[in-house]
């Protein structure tokens, strides 16, 4: 255990934007933790969007794969509903084999000149969670791709063929990235009860993905796994419940 001296302080996340997008690899990869902070974000009249590279086909072993992706997009859009977020869009990439390199960057860019985030949130880019508990490689293509892509959106050179007759503009107006469950975070946002209870409702919507998983009731653990990960990183944010962000400053 660390010497509480050794603990270094979160910074509050910050406050002063309008839009936020999030681009995750798979259908609850937001509600994992994060749906507490865009509840939090959404009460506050803020304007929070979801892209999800995949449909998450490739999730539940007993369900075949196009009546999973069926499933699971229904599940998502309830699931986003309950933290006050009603634009999600789907990008179709191939769950569990997303392919790394300029053609998810280029539709992560026109994603990004599409809603023009201030803030923009992924999924962990690392190879791990923290010690040895492994990544998937998912969500450290899609991490990655989204780093990159934030840079992308804002070059008029770079995937031109968006611009014009394409109908976009290049958006340079990223102002930070927040990675959701890095080992190694550097923000904060605090969550309520309110937020705290929303996020529980959000994740509960994942109900076929949560049955494939776990004996509890959807609720159930949806509940202990929320309120565990509040307090996970809460002795570095003063005491307080919390969902912690690496961020990158643009």
């Amino acid at each position: 255990m660390p010497h509480p001296s050794d603990i270094v302080p979160l910074e509050p996340m910050p406050v002063d934007w309008r839009r936020a997008l999030a681009i995750v690899a798979h259908p609850d990869d937001v509600e994992y933790g994060t749906a507490g902070a865009v509840a939090e974000w959404t009460a506050a009249g803020k304007e929070v969007a979801y892209v999800l590279v995949t449909r998450g086909e490739a999730g539940i072993d007993g369900i075949d794969p196009a009546e999973s992706a069926r499933i699971r997009q229904g599940e998502q859009l309830a699931s986003a509903a309950a933290v006050g977020v009603r634009e999600v869009e789907f990008l179709d990439h191939p769950d569990g084999v997303i392919e790394e390199g300029p053609a998810l960057r280029a539709d992560l860019a026109a994603a990004i000149r599409r809603h023009r985030p201030e803030l923009l949130i992924t999924i962990n880019h690392r190879e791990t969670w923290g010690g040895r508990a492994w990544n998937t490689p998912d969500h450290r293509i899609v991490g990655r791709a989204v780093l990159d892509a934030a840079g992308d959106a804002g070059n008029r050179w770079i995937f031109r063929e968006q611009l014009g007759e394409g109908g976009l503009q290049p958006w340079g107006g990223v102002r930070w990235v927040a990675v959701a469950g890095s080992p190694e975070p550097t923000h904060a946002q605090a969550v309520g009860e309110a937020a705290l209870e929303r996020a529980v409702a959000s994740l509960a919507e994942h109900r076929a993905y949560i049955a494939a998983l776990s004996d509890l009731a959807a609720e159930e653990y949806a509940r202990d796994l929320h309120r565990q990960a509040a307090a996970v990183v809460a002795e570095r944010f003063g005491g307080v419940p919390c969902v912690g962000f690496e961020v990158f400053p643009r």
